[in-house]
């Protein structure tokens, strides 16, 4: 190896560690937030008579917080497997909304990289991510370190509740308003202008009207879909009054 080549493979590992180090800091405030969440799913599906090795295999091949949360209810309550199976796809279809908009900044990758983002997406690092897009300096490997540190996260919190959820009583702690919790903070925090505020509004008012008109879960993605086309045409209104 000739000494030109030396600062080459400096840069490399200082470029290498420098998106490592970005994307980790900015997961650590999701991987924070995992943890008592993945607990309170933990320990619910303990107390469902769930295996720990049940509740690993979801939280690895499922990764879907609001998903897990009610397959554990759906099993408690004797579901059959069909029921759940449509009724968590329904509810995680607002995956390929927020695979949408990230794609934009995705541009030219493998499928075998995109495949593995795909898996990682979840309505935080969705957030954390696209936050840093906006803001620019910010890339695919730094957004995957974030994907991947909140899965690892979420994993271990999960299993780890699943292993003290014989010793917490049902309902203790505030198992059971945990996620609910986890997405108010989650929609505070995305309400800086206010087209933002305004969608959020128009989801509320939507979700909460289509659920109480029309049984089942549709108006998770009739919120979503419907509250995002006016934030849409709300936006293009502001720009062109300006």
């Amino acid at each position: 190896m000739n000494e030109q080549q030396i600062p080459d493979i400096e840069r490399s590992k200082q470029r290498s560690s420098s998106w490592l180090r970005d994307g980790a800091v900015a997961s650590w405030p999701i991987c924070f937030g995992y943890i008592p969440i993945g607990l309170a799913l933990g320990v619910l599906a303990s107390q469902a008579a769930i295996p720990v090795w049940a509740v690993a295999m979801m939280s690895i091949l499922v990764f879907a917080g609001s998903a897990q949360f009610i397959c554990v209810a759906m099993l408690a309550a004797g579901a059959s497997t069909w029921s759940i199976i449509f009724t968590t796809f329904v509810v995680n279809l607002r995956h390929f909304l927020m695979s949408s908009a990230v794609s934009v900044h995705l541009n030219g990758l493998s499928r075998r990289f995109l495949s593995m983002f795909a898996y990682g997406i979840t309505d935080e690092s969705f957030a954390v991510n696209m936050t840093h897009f906006r803001k620019g300096n910010w890339g695919p490997l730094r957004a995957v370190t974030v994907n991947q540190s909140a899965n690892m996260a979420w994993v271990l919190s999960t299993v780890a509740g699943a292993l003290l959820g014989q010793f917490i009583p049902t309902g203790a702690f505030g198992t059971d308003y945990a996620l609910t919790a986890m997405f108010l903070a989650l929609l505070l925090f995305q309400l800086h202008d206010l087209v933002y505020i305004f969608t959020g509004i128009a989801a509320t008012l939507i979700g909460v009207g289509w659920y109480l008109l029309i049984p089942g879960d549709s108006y998770i993605i009739a919120a979503s879909i419907s509250a995002a086309t006016l934030g849409y045409f709300f936006k293009q209104y502001r720009e062109k009054r300006k």
